[in-house]
């Protein structure tokens, strides 16, 4: 099995840019992971693994979670980047910017949410859900290459796939939402059960619904395809500029640590 160091989960859209890459298949005890290809980003080893498929077949309620992120700890990735389409609740943020989410809120109802359903009893503090250096390298990278950008930002996972109604968004901003998607949860606590680091970069593909007449998922693939190749740009500045090792302290690399109950 090819290793890695990095990985890249791709959402909406991102599946383009990586066609022409060799396609790997793998199993877990979780079922198959199939669009995974491996890149070289100047000495570093990454894999990209499209969330939705390469044809965008995959609808969010229906992600195999624990699979792909299984895979890629199989592989030997220690950090994860993520990007997400979402709609903005907070209306301070505006249609093609990007942003860093530093906590969310889970609203899904039927995922399968953690690797650890039996004995022993393992409860991970989710008090830094994002890794916190890869946040930091995220924000820093964005900065020098001249994005708009928010550094903090509450997401709320919903479990799709219909969009929001307005009054489930006027909720979600009462509770201090400041944007919304279909695929940040579980994906970051599963990493966190594995002990991965894990950063999501997310952009806003539109306003959420009451903020707007009408949501489209054209309108998404549309903001899509422009905002991607920024962020593929930024991803890759990221990934040179991280350490290979983690620190001691890191919230991610010890999150098992007194997690059990014995």
């Amino acid at each position: 099995m090819d290793k890695a160091e990095f990985a890249i989960i791709g959402g909406t859209g991102f599946e383009k840019l990586f066609k022409r890459l060799k396609q790997t298949s793998l199993t877990t005890p979780y079922g198959p992971v199939d669009s995974v290809f491996m890149l070289q980003m100047s000495k570093r080893r990454v894999v990209f693994l499209s969330r939705h498929g390469l044809d965008h077949s995959i609808p969010p309620h229906r992600i195999n979670y624990r699979a792909n992120i299984y895979a890629l700890h199989r592989m030997g990735v220690e950090k994860v980047l993520a990007t997400n389409a979402v709609g903005s609740i907070n209306h301070e943020f505006e249609t093609g910017e990007i942003v860093f989410p530093s906590d969310f809120i889970d609203f899904t109802k039927s995922r399968q949410a953690t690797f650890y359903d039996e004995a022993p009893v393992t409860h991970v503090d989710a008090s830094q859900p994002y890794c916190p250096s890869i946040r930091k390298s995220l924000v820093e990278n964005a900065r020098r290459l001249g994005l708009h950008f928010r550094e903090r930002a509450v997401m709320v996972c919903t479990e799709g796939p219909r969009y929001e109604t307005p009054a489930e968004i006027e909720m979600f901003r009462r509770l201090g939402c400041d944007v919304v998607g279909m695929t940040g949860y579980p994906e970051v606590m599963l990493a966190r059960e594995l002990e991965m680091c894990y950063a999501s970069v997310c952009y806003v593909s539109n306003k959420a619904a009451g903020m707007q007449q009408r949501l489209t998922a054209t309108e998404i693939a549309d903001t899509s395809e422009r905002i991607l190749p920024k962020i593929a740009e930024l991803l890759t500045e990221t990934i040179e500029s991280l350490p290979l090792t983690r620190r001691k302290n890191c919230p991610c690399a010890n999150a098992l640590e007194n997690a059990r109950f014995k």
